[in-house]
């Protein structure tokens, strides 16, 4: 992942394109479909294939606790970021005069639990001042009818990075909420500061090179009675198949109560590979490698004609650098020409670099982005 030789075996596809929107979706490496290959022998086997499934699930628990920096008996796995989420606000039994605060650069899945017309509580918006969620401006926010602050680690909108102890603190200073941080964007491309934190999400498409149809669920135990997921099926529960099963359902508590009925075991398999795979490489060396391209990146971007979107400071990058500009559909279609793959939506631009990044990359890119908007009529 981290020289050419390993690149070229574990990710040949790239050899013929330059690919910077793993913040949309990362690449796999060969051991995650040799995995998903894995599970298709093992389901062949029939219900003696559960034996394996359970084998993986418990492994890829182990291996979402350590990148957590929690134990494996807190962690669980769902279908999606969203679905944890919308299990989040289940568990949370929400009134009429709790307030609940989201954040302007926030994903959706994040947010919008707390916006169905439904939902009883009051949603303060903490607003981000030139592209960065500033303390100051949360504290406010803050009372003691706060239950929930929930955040993205990393913005998957311009890249903002948050500081997870800082936020922490205010949290805990100024209400009794609990405190969620969505790691989508930040897992398995830099290291996790995690401390204090009472719910961890994240998607597995993306910077861990896993499947689609996984929602990685973090509790620390502290947190555990305060997180129980009221939803019916039976994986989660306590007694499903007991003798007074028919009259009443009592869900687990803490992380073990998101993984509602049978596991998407096919993405388990890719989870696993893909945990794995970043483990070994290391998430360490990954930013030590990637850090000089973001930088790289950056410096070209300073001197383009476009709107930076992403706070420069660098404790506040990431993988992802932002920015806009008003014919960014025609930049696209230069860049797709070129075999060069990012994000363009609505003028906004994004480039995200992982270990598979290269300096010839971000060249590439500079370079094509630096000729067409040159070459575009000036208004």
């Amino acid at each position: 992942m981290l020289n050419e030789a390993q690149r070229s075996q574990d990710f040949p596809n790239l050899s013929e394109r330059t690919y910077l929107n793993t913040a949309a979706e990362g690449i796999p490496p060969l051991s995650v479909r040799e995995a998903l290959l894995e599970y298709f022998a093992d389901k062949q086997l029939g219900m003696d294939g559960r034996i394996p499934h359970a084998a993986c699930w418990e492994a890829t628990r182990e291996l979402i606790g350590e990148f957590y920096g929690i134990s494996a008996e807190e962690t669980s796995i769902c279908s999606c970021s969203s679905e944890a989420f919308n299990l989040a606000a289940l568990a949370l039994q929400l009134r009429a005069g709790d307030e609940v605060v989201i954040n302007d650069l926030d994903f959706p899945a994040g947010a919008t639990p707390w916006l169905q017309e439904n939902s009883p509580a009051t949603v303060r918006l903490w607003r981000s001042r030139d592209g960065a969620l500033r303390v100051e401006d949360l504290i406010p926010l803050l009372s003691p009818q706060t239950r929930l602050v929930t955040t993205s680690l990393v913005s998957f909108f311009n890249g903002y990075r948050i500081q997870v102890p800082e936020v922490a603190a205010a949290v805990r200073k100024h209400s009794a909420a609990l405190f969620s941080v969505d790691v989508t964007q930040a897992l398995g491309r830099i290291p996790l500061e995690l401390d204090d934190v009472d719910l961890i999400i994240s998607s597995t498409h993306k910077w861990i090179l896993a499947s689609h149809g996984g929602g990685l669920v973090g509790v620390p135990k502290a947190s555990a009675d305060r997180w129980q997921v009221p939803a019916g099926g039976w994986f989660h529960l306590e007694d499903a198949f007991g003798a007074k099963r028919f009259e009443r359902a009592v869900s687990r508590k803490g992380a073990a109560g998101f993984a509602v009925g049978m596991p998407n075991y096919p993405a388990v398999y890719a989870i696993r590979a893909g945990l794995e795979y970043i483990r070994n490489v290391g998430v360490e060396a990954i930013d030590r490698a990637a850090g000089p391209l973001v930088d790289q990146c950056l410096a070209g971007l300073r001197e383009l004609p476009v709107e930076l979107l992403t706070p420069t400071s660098r404790e506040s990058i990431a993988g992802i650098l932002a920015f806009r500009h008003p014919q960014a559909d025609v930049i696209q279609q230069a860049l797709q020409q070129q075999k060069i793959h990012i994000m363009a939506q609505a003028g906004r631009m994004r480039i995200a670099i992982h270990g598979y990044n290269t300096s010839d990359d971000i060249d590439r890119v500079l370079q094509v982005l630096n000729d067409t908007i040159r070459s575009l009529p000036q208004s």
